[in-house]
């Protein structure tokens, strides 16, 4: 006799993703697990006097979405602290910000430390202005943020975290810590401008590090977030962060509502040997991810590392974070010691520098090695992914940047098209992933984007940007048997849209999320 189900949906247009063309009306779950496909007078056989029904209406319904990319902190600091991508201008920005410094003038501010006699409660912080959107097309300077406070430390963080605005507050506690190429200088003195980037803003990241209990306050503000927007999994990027000894109180607690894969920064490296650790490590909920380092910089800093100048600046070329030579002994340690790698780079001449790191190892296709961003490869770096099985984990979204006029027009001008060619890498057969980098943290719109790109030979179908988003992203964490598709045997991770991506195809990024479920229990409902 068959076991009932612990939950049934109906009334449902699914979509598995494991075939493209397949679909049914509903499905059931067993122990976490879908146990049945087909119709609905079918699937309620399976209802049992416990058994959860949900009558789906009509919706859709599709495997849970999975966010290859994401700085779940960061997207929770920018629910917490002041939300600088809603501005249109410097100074709608900067009066975010004075909103901020209010609050915290407001709060009980106590005594956490934050570097160099810094009490971190006092620090007002933006997140996610993205200067080329706005009509005045600059960054935020130090003059910007002295008019928000001159004593306590203001910082507004571009949205790719690459680049920083400070006040004069910053700079007298951090600026011994900075390097001096990475700190921005005009005038005939070279006077900061209270602009920063890469290097420098790496002692801003420590002094604001949350501790534990923030950090579990900013965890949980995002896994909502994520779930409200139909995410069931995360591939977490994270750095001298408490957010790993978070996930897993939180697993241990039953109170993860995401699953997490945790890319571990470079620097911890020697920690995870000598803890035993390997990729793919852990629970149901949390895992082990890859060695995560940055390679080059981005396009919004013109750090990204390319083999020609900008377009709008012939004397630059970017920044290599860590040079090729750096870039092969990373790649090699920790490919020894059985690590899947996960590099971001973004310029052509970087993509090509960690593809000769990862063809030196044994076999990157079963590592599965991954390039974060991907985003100016060439036709023959893309046939090298192909050939060598490296994840393409890339970021549909960033074609907001890829229209005429837009930041990719400026910085590469008619390289601009040559940026993001999503269907290039199906077509060479390369292992594609899509992923937010929480620009933000709404895979839909992602989907919309990766559908609606700047150019035909930028875009996908409907049903190809959402198997990235789901299989692909699955596949590049090694879960491509457990998450990533509705058919059996498969984690009933799913979603259910309020409309179809496929009919309202100009418009995916405004389609509802109706309910998030991972694992058979319902993490979201919006209905």
């Amino acid at each position: 006799m068959t076991d009932p189900a612990d939950l049934v949906v109906t009334n449902a247009e699914v979509h598995t993703l494991a075939d493209p063309d397949e679909t049914h009306e509903a499905f059931a779950v067993r122990d976490g697990c879908v146990v049945r496909l087909g119709s609905t007078y079918d699937v309620e056989f399976l209802a049992g006097a416990d058994t959860e029904t949900i009558d789906a209406g009509g919706r859709v319904a599709l495997p849970g979405l999975v966010d290859a990319h994401t700085h779940l902190l960061n997207a929770g600091r920018s629910l917490v602290h002041a939300d600088l991508s809603t501005a249109d201008s410097p100074e709608e920005a900067v009066d975010l910000l004075r909103e901020r410094a209010a609050e915290v003038d407001a709060g009980d501010a106590g005594s956490r430390d934050g570097g160099n006699g810094a009490d971190i409660d006092d620090w007002v912080l933006g997140f996610g202005y993205d200067e080329s959107m706005w009509a005045d097309s600059r960054y935020l300077t130090g003059d910007d943020l002295d008019a928000v406070s001159e004593t306590a430390p203001v910082v507004a963080f571009r949205e790719d975290m690459h680049v920083a605005s400070v006040n004069d507050a910053v700079l007298e506690r951090l600026r011994g810590e900075m390097p001096d190429a990475d700190v921005h200088t005009a005038g005939p003195n070279d006077e900061p401008t209270g602009v920063i980037v890469e290097g420098a803003v790496d002692p801003v990241y420590e002094a604001i590090e949350p501790d534990a209990a923030e950090a579990e306050e900013l965890v949980r503000a995002a896994q909502s977030m994520a779930n409200e927007r139909g995410v069931t999994m995360v591939h977490d990027m994270v750095r001298q962060s408490r957010a790993p000894e978070v996930y897993r109180a939180l697993d241990l607690a039953g109170d993860l509502s995401v699953r997490v894969r945790i890319n571990y920064w470079a620097d911890h490296l020697d920690s995870l040997i000598d803890a035993g650790l390997r990729t793919n490590h852990g629970s149901d909920m949390v895992q082990v991810g890859g060695v995560k380092s940055y390679t080059d910089g981005t396009f919004g800093g013109r750090t990204a590392k390319l083999h020609e100048p900008y377009a709008d600046d012939a004397d630059e070329t970017g920044t290599w974070v860590l040079a090729p030579d750096g870039i092969r002994d990373l790649v090699a340690r920790a490919d020894d010691h059985g690590f899947q790698v996960t590099l971001h780079a973004i310029g052509d001449a970087a993509i090509d520098a960690v593809l000769d790191a990862y063809e030196e190892t044994d076999d990157p296709a079963a590592a599965r090695h991954r390039i974060e961003h991907s985003e100016l490869a060439s036709d023959e770096a893309i046939e090298r992914m192909a050939e060598l099985g490296v994840v393409a984990s890339m970021q549909p979204n960033f074609h907001k940047w890829g229209f005429e006029g837009g930041l990719y027009d400026d910085r590469l001008g008619d390289r601009r098209t040559d940026a993001n060619r999503l269907p290039a890498y199906l077509d060479a057969g390369a292992p594609l992933a899509f992923g937010s980098d929480c620009m933000p943290l709404d895979p839909l719109l992602g989907v919309h984007y990766a559908v609606n790109a700047p150019s035909e030979g930028q875009s996908l179908g409907v049903t190809e940007a959402l198997r990235a988003y789901t299989r692909g992203a699955a596949y590049a964490g090694f879960d491509e048997e457990r998450v990533g598709t509705l058919e059996p045997g498969a984690a009933a991770d799913f979603v259910l849209l309020e409309e179809s991506p496929w009919e309202r195809s100009e418009l995916i990024g405004e389609i509802g999320v109706a309910a998030t479920a991972v694992g058979g229990d319902v993490v979201y409902d919006g209905r």
